[in-house]
């Protein structure tokens, strides 16, 4: 983690809050209103969600110095809802989705979030980085009458002069003074620049208007029936997965970077309230968004205030600002999130890949690839935990391993070394000679653990075969959880327990 490029300093410095709320603000809101004209609804429904996702986060979060908004990867999920039922039932699959959220974090399951492995956070950032650089690209494209074409000629040089004024600022100006967030001046410049210049470019206001009233309380209007729960519950499932699994990955990188901890379960029930709220007055919904976090921290944002003030400055913006805010030049913005792209992309990762094991080189390049194809950071985490999940079972099932022995009354002692679990029963059995082995025959599980219903039946099975052929087979040295599992499950397995009766392999908790 590029930690260097964000210092935590635990006393608070409100200049630096208030200033970074604000460059938030301009940085969310031409991806807000992206966002919401790419799902089809109003460019107001996505100003609401990057105001009352922020302000509601910022205030009931688990995570300081976090910014959510309404972000692509939830928005993406809703939009084949929005165009086959309408902007209702969004707003219906809203509230249910906030629901499970809400429940995810009041169960205390956020913290599941600590078995998605390193190599998996490195390709789910690299692939956003990509995703983030790569969608900045499209702002030098230009619309024909019938289709998008990249610019040309002396709009493609002047984009070209800002995107370097604004990059250039927001790299140099830091070693010079961080009085103020580089990112924030950087957008001013270009403005002032593109304004007393009187230089035609692509601006805000070309997107979409932003100018709008309050946000009005109203409750979905879609049928109160079990069809409709049946159309909206799956949307609702998968946003509510998607955004818990971007917002308490985010989590995750803020810790690293701070070096503090946030709390993960108060932070999905934030997330659920603030999608709750969304439902009621007219935003389409979000998360938490990792490069506008990144922003925040840069511009020395650590706090709940920076996340309030950039909010509360999207609804003043929507209320009066729009005319002002319009006139800023679309290449300032994309400027300051490459910046943010190159800081996102984990280069740590190409330093160390010669000493990673090959299968999590894989897992990373795999993440990485279904982020970027797909657009989807929840299937991708998703893929990666199950693909280490695999490979963390194939490499534990290999590691079983048996020392045979004879004791002094004649009996051969299996000790077992390594978890007998699903994916080691085939090695473990292959262990045992039952034909030539003695009368009695003891299985030690001192240095090893049963794990699963695979390895009840595996030890069932091998009971039978001894006492088909009038032989007893033993165990002991079980752990209490082991024995427990044993009974519960009913296994015809005999187990020692005057040898050592208060031996555990793992502690109790």
């Amino acid at each position: 983690m590029t930690r260097a490029l964000f210092q935590f300093n635990q006393k608070i410095n409100v200049k630096n809050e208030l200033l970074a709320g604000l460059t938030v603000a301009m940085t969310m809101i031409p991806e807000s209103l992206s966002f919401a004209i790419l799902a089809g609804l109003s460019p107001l429904t996505g100003l609401y969600a990057a105001f009352l996702m922020g302000i509601v986060t910022a205030v009931l979060g688990g995570r300081p110095g976090m910014v959510s908004g309404g972000a692509g990867a939830t928005v993406v999920v809703l939009i084949a809802l929005a165009s086959s039922h309408g902007v209702e039932y969004l707003f219906a699959s809203l509230l249910l989705a906030g629901l499970f959220q809400f429940l995810v974090g009041a169960l205390k399951w956020g913290k599941f979030v600590r078995l998605i492995p390193q190599p998996v956070m490195y390709g789910f950032l690299n692939g956003l980085a990509i995703i983030i650089f790569v969608a900045q690209l499209e702002q030098f494209k230009v619309y024909n009458g019938s289709d998008y074409t990249w610019l040309q000629g002396s709009a493609l040089y002047i984009m070209l002069a800002l995107l370097l004024l604004t990059i250039g600022i927001v790299t140099l100006l830091p070693k010079l003074t961080k009085v103020v967030p580089a990112s924030l001046v950087a957008i001013l410049v270009v403005l002032l620049v593109v304004y007393f210049g009187d230089i035609e470019t692509k601006r805000v206001m070309d997107i979409a208007s932003i100018s709008g009233t309050l946000p009005q309380f109203h409750i979905p209007m879609v049928p109160f029936t079990l069809e409709t729960l049946q159309i909206i519950a799956p949307y609702a499932l998968v946003m509510a997965g998607v955004g818990l699994v971007e917002s308490l990955l985010t989590l995750n990188l803020v810790d690293e970077i701070t070096n503090t901890k946030g709390n993960s379960n108060r932070e999905a029930m934030a997330q659920g309230t603030a999608n709750v709220v969304n439902g009621f007055f007219g935003g389409m919904g979000g998360c938490a968004m990792i490069a506008q976090t990144f922003v925040n921290l840069n511009a020395g944002g650590r706090t709940r205030i920076s996340a309030v003030v950039g909010a509360l400055t999207i609804l003043i913006i929507i209320l009066v600002g729009a005319p002002v805010i319009g006139q800023i030049p679309m290449v300032a913005l994309v400027g300051v999130m490459m910046i943010v792209a190159i800081s996102t992309f984990q280069w740590a990762s190409f330093r160390i890949i010669n000493k990673m094991p090959k299968s999590d080189i894989f897992i990373g390049i795999v993440v990485a690839a279904i982020t970027v194809v797909f657009h989807n950071l929840a299937v991708a985490v998703l893929a990666g935990v199950i693909i280490s999940a695999l490979v963390f079972a194939w490499d534990n099932a290999k590691r079983i391993r048996a020392r045979k022995s004879i004791d002094e009354n004649g009996r051969k002692i299996y000790e077992i070394y390594g978890p007998l679990f699903f994916g080691s029963t085939a090695h473990f059995t292959e262990k045992f000679d039952v034909l030539n082995d003695p009368n009695e025959v003891i299985v030690d599980f001192k240095e090893s653990r049963v794990a699963d219903m695979s390895a009840i039946d595996a030890l069932n099975k091998l009971t039978e075969k001894y006492a088909n052929h009038n032989k007893k087979l033993t165990l002991r040295h079980l752990s209490k959880d082991c024995m427990q599992l044993l009974t519960n499950a009913h296994a015809v397995v005999e187990i020692n327990m005057e040898e050592d009766p208060t031996y555990h392999v793992m502690p109790e908790e």
